[in-house]
Formats: C-alpha cells, sequence, structure tokens
C-alpha cells in the first residue's frame, strides 16, 4: 500500500532506538521513551500562500529529521509503524 500525505504534512518513518540492558534490568516497550528521529519517506502536495502560490518544502524524501516525542499521527501501514506531521512541527534536519 503506498501512501501520499497531503497539504503540508509530512510522512515519517521513526528510527528504532536500540535496546539497552543496564544492571540487568529490561524495560518493558511500554516504558521506553518515543523516538525523536525519524527518516523523511513521502512529502505533501504543499501549502498555499494567501495568493495561492505553494510554498516549498524544507524537507526532502530521505532526510532525517529530528521530531517531537508526542506530535503528529501515528499510522500502521504494510505492518510498519510511521508518523504523519506537519512540516512545522519537524524541530530540524540532521545532516
Amino acid at each position: 500500500m503506498k501512501i501520499q500525505p497531503l497539504g503540508d504534512r509530512v510522512l515519517v518513518e521513526p528510527v528504532k532506538e536500540e535496546e539497552v540492558k543496564k544492571g540487568g534490568i529490561i524495560i518493558p516497550d511500554t516504558a521506553k521513551e518515543k523516538p525523536t528521529q525519524g527518516k523523511v519517506i513521502a512529502v505533501g502536495t504543499g501549502k498555499l500562500d494567501e495568493k495561492g502560490n505553494k510554498i516549498p518544502f524544507n524537507v526532502k524524501k530521505g532526510d532525517t529529521v529530528l521530531m517531537p516525542k508526542y506530535g503528529g499521527t501515528e499510522v500502521k501501514i504494510d505492518d510498519k509503524e510511521y508518523q504523519i506531521m506537519r512540516e512545522e512541527d519537524i524541530l530540524g534536519i540532521i545532516s
């Protein structure tokens, strides 16, 4: 299945952090913090300004980005977890 975000939305695949066991304690998935990095999979059609001109995206497909821990909407496509969020919610691009 393919998905194309609309407007100024971006489809991001969260980067899973490696599980670290400290002192023999295993932290359950429900207690782990959500990842704050992700890879841009697709960008929307673009946002329009007051004159009807498209505003170009600052991110592009393939960029690694910083995203808020609790931002966006979680979706599951073909057994993979993704987040759809507005471009303005992305905190930065990691180079």
